[in-house]
């Protein structure tokens, strides 16, 4: 495992049992967000990065009972926070990496990622990964239940040019990784880029 990965999982672990605590308001910014990605019944949907499963809930209510949803996440803390919230009935909890997924070519509709860019390792190549996983058409939200300058704000720190999030940097970096960008939003209240995957 590399460092990367070690890092993340470091980071999320010590975090994992009062994650859901510290951000007790965040339901309604990710059922919004969800929503955005236009699911219908019976779609095929990843959480890339869950964590303890927030997103979980309002996906398996887009894709009803006979759709599929998946949350990966590399870190067992946090899918075990996951499952004592009870939202491992909501969709099919798996110890992966994003940059590996043990998934089928094209097998997918959607793919939801919050608060995910910032911890990919290797931005492009990850994203590209999730393409693969992805039919052409297929969704990619990547969403941060607060905007950047917000989060900035919270963590102490400056937003800098070099942030991935950035329309400029993020839109190039997902076309790169067969990705089109559809929509931008980056508020106080919320961060959301859509992106359709390409043929």
């Amino acid at each position: 495992m590399s460092d990367d990965h070690t890092h993340v999982q470091e980071f999320f672990s010590a975090r994992a049992a009062d994650w859901d605590s510290r951000f007790p308001d965040d339901g309604p910014a990710y059922a919004a967000a969800v929503a955005e990605l236009g699911l219908r019944m019976g779609d095929r949907v990843l959480d890339a990065g869950c964590g303890t499963g927030r997103a979980l809930p309002s996906l398996r209510a887009a894709v009803g009972p006979s759709g599929v949803v998946v949350g990966a996440d590399l870190t067992p803390a946090m899918l075990e926070a996951a499952v004592r919230a009870g939202r491992h009935r909501d969709g099919q909890l798996l110890l992966a990496d994003v940059a590996a997924l043990p998934l089928r070519p094209r097998s997918l509709d959607a793919v939801f990622g919050a608060g995910l860019i910032s911890h990919l390792p290797r931005p492009a190549e990850n994203l590209r990964e999730l393409a693969r996983v992805v039919r052409p058409g297929g969704v990619l939200a990547l969403f941060h239940p607060i905007g950047r300058a917000a989060l900035a704000a919270r963590q102490g720190r400056q937003i800098t040019p070099e942030d991935l999030r950035a329309e400029p940097n993020l839109r190039p970096l997902l076309s790169g990784s067969g990705w089109r960008m559809t929509s931008y939003a980056d508020e106080d209240a919320r961060f959301l880029a859509l992106a359709v995957r390409e043929d």
